[in-house]
């Protein structure tokens, strides 16, 4: 206002500091758009990690309980211990629908059958049977959990045993391949899995592919 003839030089300066500005603004903006995906991407990674971490530490707990079996001399403790370890298992590697049913019928009739857990694999439910036997599983320990299966539907059915299955308990099992899928289980599969930290569920898939496949509910994958 006081000098007119700067006000055109000014004008132009003003103009180049605001461009100035707008650059720099735009330099400030966009570097701190960089910082915050840089954040977001740390604080991902670190979830991640804290995941890793938990899993790895839930992992290390049922390993120990399951371990910690081997020394209970009690087989009725020790069989209710490993359903409920096993059943950690299966929700850990996210297969568990529900833990041990008990049914029971009309009034003063009792527990008229008793299943281990329930899982889902590839959306098919199987009825899972848990036993901790000394003495090889024969064919009248395997034909129970085999009516429990034929008695539902399309469920599937899956026994884990301590001990070795009978030829008998095998070629009944192989013989009802025919109408549902049966896998059958050594205890010892699993405690190789959790001791190597492999899926639980690409073994069971190798499992059950045998079996409808091959015909073979005995089959055991490399771990």
């Amino acid at each position: 206002i006081c000098w007119e003839s700067d006000q055109a030089a000014a004008r132009g300066l003003v103009s180049q500091i605001r461009d100035l500005v707008n650059v720099k603004d735009s330099f400030t903006r966009m570097n701190m758009e960089r910082q915050q995906e840089r954040q977001v991407r740390i604080d991902a990674s670190q979830r991640e990690l804290d995941e890793q971490h938990r899993r790895k530490a839930e992992l290390e707990a049922i390993r120990h309980e399951f371990f910690a079996l081997f020394s209970e001399k009690n087989p009725w403790k020790r069989g209710k211990a490993l359903e409920a370890i096993l059943n950690k298992y299966f929700a850990f590697a996210g297969l568990l629908i529900s833990e041990a049913i008990t049914v029971k019928g009309d009034l003063g009739a009792g527990v008229i059958e008793q299943i281990d857990g329930v899982i889902q694999i590839r959306g098919q439910l199987y009825l899972v049977e848990i036993k901790w036997e000394v003495e090889t599983l024969g064919r009248e320990k395997v034909a129970p959990h085999l009516v429990r299966v034929f008695s539902r539907g399309l469920a599937g059915g899956i026994i884990i045993s301590y001990s070795d299955f009978s030829p008998a308990a095998v070629t009944d099992c192989k013989e009802a391949l025919r109408d549902k899928i049966i896998v059958l289980c050594k205890l010892e599969e699993l405690v190789r899995a959790i001791d190597k930290e492999a899926s639980l569920k690409d073994l069971l898939h190798s499992k059950i592919d045998a079996a409808v496949i091959h015909k073979n509910p005995l089959f055991t994958p490399p771990v």
